[in-house]
C-alpha cells in the first residue's frame, strides 16, 4: 500500500523541512560523485553496487526535500521509496520497488555476506540510476527550476 507524505509525517517517518538551492545542488554532486565512482577500477561488485545505491538514494531524497520533507528514523531508505510512490505517481512505482529490492540486496551485501553482487547486477544498477537522474534532473526543471544551476 502507498502511503501519503501526510500520513507518513503522523506516522513519525518524515519531519518538515526547508531546502535550497545549495542543498539541492550538493545533493546532485554527491548523485554525479557516486555514479562516477562506482566505475573505478578494482573496486568490488559488492562497493560498486552499494555506491550506485546510495546515489539513487540521494536521487530519490531530491523529490522529498522539494516537497518540504525529510526522512526520519529507522527504516528511512524504505520510508523514501514509498514517498517517491506518492511523488512521481503509479507510472514509478515499479521503479520504486526496483530500487526498494535493491536496499534489501544492499543490506545484505553490506552487513551479511561478501561477494553476492554480480556483473550484470552492477551493470542493470548503474544504467537505471543514470536513467533515474534524468528523471530527476527532468522533473527538478519542470517543478522545481529554481534549485537548479544554470550552466
Amino acid at each position: 500500500m502507498m502511503m501519503s507524505l501526510e500520513r507518513l509525517l503522523a506516522q513519525d517517518r518524515l519531519k518538515r523541512h526547508k531546502t535550497s538551492k545549495k542543498e539541492i545542488t550538493n545533493l546532485l554532486r554527491l548523485i554525479r560523485r557516486d555514479l562516477k565512482d562506482a566505475r573505478v577500477k578494482g573496486l568490488s561488485l559488492d562497493r560498486k553496487f552499494a555506491t550506485v545505491y546510495n546515489a539513487i538514494l540521494q536521487a530519490a531524497t531530491v523529490f522529498l526535500y522539494c516537497k518540504r520533507y525529510k526522512p526520519k528514523g529507522a527504516g528511512h531508505h524504505f520510508t523514501v521509496f514509498q514517498a517517491m510512490k506518492e511523488i512521481l505517481g503509479k507510472d514509478y512505482y515499479d521503479l520504486a520497488d526496483y530500487f526498494d529490492a535493491c536496499r534489501a540486496k544492499r543490506n545484505i551485501t553490506d552487513y551479511d555476506y561478501a561477494g553476492t553482487i554480480s556483473k550484470a547486477e552492477v551493470h542493470e544498477i548503474i544504467r537505471e540510476a543514470e536513467k533515474f537522474l534524468d528523471i530527476v534532473l527532468d522533473w527538478l526543471k519542470r517543478h522545481y527550476p529554481k534549485y537548479i544551476d544554470k550552466k
